[in-house]
Formats: structure tokens, sequence, C-alpha cells
């Protein structure tokens, strides 16, 4: 069996985490091995679920369906030159993403935002003074494509001819939320938007923490703006520590929840951004 299509029917495969993929591909590497699935399962050391999983969906006419239909579209394996160097080397790197757009964006110095969906107007107000001239300096803005924030940052990236990155939680055929398929779509005409979903894969709850570990994978520096205590943003910030990226915050007024978060990242040793040169200086420009 080539080797892409494995990553690719692996990826597609139901019933099994993020982790057990990565462990199942290591030991299809490691061994030289594709069709084993026994013997696979047995080195991945897969719990009795996964396992079982595994073994009886691989063969399925549903996967192989699945497969073939995704062949069409564009994406890049963890094996393909193509695929980001920096994302490789994390903890769990998804085994593929497809994608809509440019590749090339990937060479560009990568920036993570990430914040509230509910932003206030002081949160965008901070938007509109960083990223024109990040986007000057040709420094790719990673975000979600979600409510808030992260649509914002795309948005002023795009206005101002900067590069942009979109990771999204469900299949490139699909926007969360609908209301931003627009920008979706702009982000892929302009810049680049990816998923490790293949066609069809709804937005489900876990698929954003799966999501948040890519964004963080990707980008050598994390800005978290506007973030409560327990978020989404705090994950993808603590996921970027463990795999020793940069994290910056912008601090807020303490007598709010949308504060919280950065306040307590900066409080904790994260690097305070109080204008643009803050985050270019972390690229050396």
């Amino acid at each position: 069996m080539a080797i892409r299509r494995f990553l690719l029917q692996l990826s597609l495969c139901r019933g099994i985490g993020q982790v057990s993929k990565v462990r199942l591909w290591q030991a299809a590497s490691q061994h030289r091995c594709f069709t084993d699935l026994a013997a696979l399962a047995k080195w991945a050391q897969l719990g009795p679920n996964s396992q079982a999983a595994f073994l009886n969906n691989w063969n399925s006419e549903q996967l192989a369906a699945a497969v073939e239909y995704n062949r069409q579209f564009p994406f890049i394996t963890i094996v393909d030159e193509e695929y980001p160097a920096q994302l490789r080397e994390t903890f769990c790197p998804p085994l593929v993403l497809f994608y809509d757009g440019q590749l090339e964006m990937l060479k560009n110095p990568l920036l993570a935002v990430v914040g509230a969906r509910e932003m206030s107007a002081y949160g965008e107000t901070v938007l509109r003074g960083l990223i024109p001239p990040l986007a000057k300096r040709q420094i790719a803005v990673v975000s979600g494509l979600a409510k808030g924030i992260d649509g914002m940052s795309h948005r002023l990236a795009l206005a101002n001819d900067g590069p942009t990155i979109g990771v999204v939680g469900c299949g490139l055929d699909r926007a969360y939320p609908p209301e931003n398929r627009q920008l979706q779509e702009a982000v892929a005409d302009r810049g680049l938007v990816l998923s490790e979903y293949g066609r069809g894969e709804p937005p489900l709850a876990y698929h954003f923490p799966e999501r948040n570990r890519i964004i963080a994978g990707l980008a050598s520096t994390v800005l978290v703006i506007e973030a409560k205590k327990r978020s989404g943003s705090l994950i993808t910030a603590n996921l970027a520590l463990e795999e020793n990226r940069t994290v910056c915050a912008v601090p807020g007024r303490i007598d709010t929840i949308r504060s919280m978060g950065c306040n307590e990242l900066i409080a904790a040793g994260a690097k305070p951004v109080l204008r643009a040169q803050d985050i270019l200086d972390e690229f050396l420009l």
C-alpha cells in the first residue's frame, strides 16, 4: 500500500483518537508494515476500544468510500516535503492536512492569534492596532476562523494585504460558525485554510481542542487577546507552552472576566504585548 494512501485511510478511520493514529503510523513506519492490522495494533499498544474500531473499520465500505472521495481534493501528509516541519515535531501531529488555498503561506513567519468569541470593543481596538504592522511585514496570522477575535484577526490581515491561515474543526466543505462561510472562502482565496478532517465531517465539540493543537503547533509564537480564565484560548496557550512556543498576551482590565486569562498568563510569565513591535521583536523584525 502506498504510504500516502495509508496515511489518508488512517486519518479518516473512525473510532480512533488522534494519539492512537499517530502511534499506529509510528508502528507502521518503524516496522515498514502497512497491512498486518493485528501486528500494528499490538505495536501501537492500542486500548481495547481503539483496537476494535481499527480492526472493524479498516476494510469497511464506508471508509473505502471516504478515502476515494477525499482523494479528489488537495491534501498533504506528514511524509510530504510541504508539511510544516515545526508541526511535524509536535507530540501529536496531524497525519493529513486537507487544504484550500496557497500552501506557500506556510513558509511565512507564523503568529497564532486566539481570543474570546465575545470580543469587546477593547479587543477590536487592540487588533486594529496590532494586525496592520504585522501584515506589512508579511507575518501570517494563524487562527481558527471562529467568531470574535479569530474572525477579526483574519479580516484585518486580509484588509491589509497580509497572509493569513485558518484552521477549522470540520471538513473544508463546511463552515463553523455558518455566518463565517464568506470569510472562510475569502481566506481560502487569498490565504490558506487547513483541516485534518475530511469533507463532510461536522464541527463536533471535541474537534476544537484538536484543532487548537494544530494552531499552537504551526506557529512559533502565540498571541492571546481577551481570554476568560477557562477557555479554548488558554487551552491553545498551554499547548503552545508544552511545545516550547513563545506565548504573548495583551493585558486587560482587572475587573472584567474577559481579561482574567490574559492577565494570569502574564503573571505566570507570558510576554506582555503593548504594541506591535513587541510581537515583531519575537520574529527579529
